[in-house]
């Protein structure tokens, strides 16, 4: 499973990036940034969207200060984009990536 991380916030929330394999099957990856009171509930969030399989092992990919700000300027929380960043794409909801 691609790297993930988080970052500490100073009101004690955290932003937890993950990279996971996209859902469309196409073999690339796509970064999930959320943000969340703490990384437990970071990863409950994902996993009650139905993405089951998700864990945080280690800080190996921490957000980066982009993906901080852009997180934390989404009413939802909850982001994703391709992970080869192309400066081109933007960030979108993560109702967009779970469409059927």
């Amino acid at each position: 499973m691609p790297g993930g991380g988080f970052c500490t916030l100073p009101g004690g929330s955290v932003v937890v990036a993950l990279g996971l394999p996209s859902p469309v099957g196409d073999g690339s990856t796509v970064r999930i940034l959320v943000h969340a009171a703490n990384r437990a509930r970071a990863l409950t969030r994902l996993r009650n969207l139905g993405l089951r399989a998700v864990y945080l092992r280690g800080n190996t990919h921490p957000p980066t200060p982009d993906e901080v700000t852009a997180v934390l300027h989404h009413p939802d929380g909850l982001l994703w984009r391709t992970s080869p960043q192309c400066a081109a794409e933007l960030w979108h909801p993560i109702r967009a990536l779970l469409r059927p």
